[in-house]
C-alpha cells in the first residue's frame, strides 16, 4: 500500500512554537494568530489544517463553523491536538468537522499505534506530530 502524505499543512500553534523544528519542512506553514488563518488558507491552499486546541480556545469553534459552511474548504482535513479527552468537547469538534483528534497519550504509545494515529500518519508526517506535542 502506498502511503500518501499531505503536500501542504497549515499549523495553527502558539507563537512560542520553535521555528527551527519546522526548518526541514518546506510544506508546513506556521500561524499563531487566529485572525490570519483564513488569509493563509487562501494563500497556501492546504490539504490539512492542524490546530492546537489549547492555543485556539474559544476561537476554534468559530473557525470550524466557518470552514464547515463554505464549500471552498470541503477538501481540507482538520486535525486537532489536545492534552486530554473531553467527551462533550470532542463530540462537538467532530460535529463541527474535525477529522482527527490526537491526544498527548496517543503520542506516548509506542508498541501499538491507535487507529487515529494510523490514519493521521497516512495524511502527514509522524515526526511533525511529535514536534507539535513536544512544543507544548
Amino acid at each position: 500500500m502506498i502511503r500518501t502524505r499531505s503536500k501542504k499543512v497549515l499549523l495553527v500553534a502558539p507563537e512560542a512554537f520553535p521555528d527551527q523544528l519546522l526548518a526541514g519542512y518546506d510544506n508546513v506553514k506556521h500561524v499563531s494568530a487566529a485572525t490570519t488563518i483564513f488569509p493563509n488558507i487562501h494563500e497556501l491552499k492546504p490539504d490539512v489544517i492542524f490546530f492546537d486546541y489549547a492555543h485556539m480556545g474559544s476561537n476554534l469553534e468559530k473557525v470550524l463553523r466557518r470552514l464547515q459552511t463554505n464549500a471552498f474548504y470541503k477538501n481540507i482535513k482538520i486535525c486537532i491536538y489536545k492534552e486530554s479527552e473531553s467527551i462533550r468537547a470532542d463530540s462537538l469538534l467532530k460535529v463541527l468537522g474535525a477529522h482527527h483528534i490526537i491526544y498527548s497519550y496517543d503520542l506516548q504509545q509506542t508498541p501499538k499505534t491507535s487507529p487515529t494515529l494510523h490514519a493521521l500518519h497516512n495524511i502527514i508526517d509522524s515526526s511533525l506530530i511529535k514536534l507539535i506535542a513536544g512544543a507544548n
